[in-house]
């Protein structure tokens, strides 16, 4: 089992709005600019190939930022189109939180980062005790209708909670602030929580209204 110690102290980062990564699920990501190609040949050379997704945001002065939580993910597969693309997957390994952005030096960002934060990401399956699963999927049920979705709701039912909770935290359509506030949840259970709280407040139209939790 991977222990924080194993984790390297710096890692490239890939600031993409709104895409969540999470330990032990996977991200397929299309590669095309110049300067993400060049991360995926230097990531290739190293031992560990981690590069840590982070959701970037602007600040009160304009300048482009990152939030001080991502999730690295080990590249597992990747193809390459005729003109040069990459379509690749990274399997997520940890959470971390980032101490300083390193200036220059490549064309992409990198950050030093630190693991001791989040040693629970490097253990076994999380499971939540307390999910009340078929309210949990009358709810689902309902958003996905609001938001013209549709899934296999055989594999919902079946999937563990670790896996329904986290994909539906990936996949489901929120804005990047709502998809840092999962990532940042502490725990499944509390992940669990912020997602029925989003949802909720998809379904009231983001007023806080109550009309379309009838």
């Amino acid at each position: 089992m991977l222990k924080a110690s194993d984790l390297p102290d710096t890692i490239p980062v890939f600031p993409l709005p709104g895409a969540l990564l999470l330990p032990r699920t996977r991200l397929p990501l299309h590669i095309f600019e110049p300067r993400y190609l060049a991360m995926l040949d230097d990531v290739l050379k190293t031992r560990d190939r981690l590069i840590g997704m982070i959701q970037p945001y602007e600040s009160a002065n304009g300048a482009n930022r990152l939030h001080a939580i991502g999730c690295a993910g080990r590249l597992t597969a990747f193809s390459e189109t005729e003109d040069g693309r990459y379509m690749i997957t990274l399997s997520g390994i940890s959470r971390y939180r980032v101490t300083e952005e390193i200036e220059g030096f490549t064309p992409y960002r990198r950050c030093t980062v630190r693991w001791g934060d989040f040693s629970r990401d490097l253990g076994g399956v999380e499971h939540d005790p307390e999910f009340d699963r078929d309210h949990f999927l009358d709810l689902l049920s309902r958003f996905f209708r609001n938001q013209g979705l549709s899934t296999d709701w055989g594999s919902l039912r079946e999937a563990e909670d670790e896996l329904l909770i986290d994909s539906l935290s990936m996949l489901c359509p929120f804005e990047p602030e709502d998809k840092q506030a999962l990532l940042e949840a502490p725990s499944l259970p509390v992940r669990r929580e912020t997602l029925v709280t989003l949802i909720e407040f998809a379904l009231r139209g983001g007023t806080g209204g109550e009309e379309t939790l009838q």
